[in-house]
């Protein structure tokens, strides 16, 4: 498995020199489509604990329960480098169905999966469909931001 080691988020920025630029230009994007949606360092669930361990760049954050009974933070969108890609990964749903769904195959993306998809560098992405994806998700997310956390504890992925 693929692991980066950051602790905090210039580190994890750092990781990769490489794709350095390809996650500044999706944060940049970020930051004009879903201002609203704070960025942060997340550390993944702390070892001993139910839930994802893998640290990420978070925007905007929810609480929800996990299967221990506890309850853990996640990002409403996480962008997470991998071994040849980089992920991004959505808590929203439209209608009780994925938001990245009703755009997957129109953003450029090299694969999509439930709410993610992940590209292999920025420049392959389709700006103008994520920018709806990304205006979208924040819209949903302040109207509702209970939407994350019935998406989360509905799919019990962690």
């Amino acid at each position: 498995m693929f692991r980066v080691t950051a602790d905090s988020l210039e580190t994890y920025l750092d990781f990769d020199p490489a794709r350095k630029s390809d996650l500044l230009q999706f944060d940049a994007l970020i930051k004009k489509a879903a201002p609203q949606l704070k960025r942060y360092f997340h550390q993944g669930t702390p070892a001993g604990e139910a839930g994802m361990r893998m640290n990420m760049i978070g925007y905007g954050r929810f609480r929800y329960a996990i299967k221990s009974g506890k309850s853990t933070d996640w990002p409403v969108i996480g962008i997470a480098l991998q071994k040849n890609y980089i992920s991004a990964y959505f808590s929203i749903t439209i209608d009780g169905s994925p938001i990245v769904g009703a755009y997957a195959g129109r953003l450029g993306e090299t694969r999509s999966g439930r709410n993610n998809f992940s590209f292999v560098a920025f420049v392959d992405l389709d700006a103008e469909a994520l920018s709806a994806l990304l205006s979208e998700t924040e819209r949903i997310y302040v109207s509702d931001p209970e939407n994350p956390r019935r998406y989360r504890e509905g799919s019990r992925n962690d």
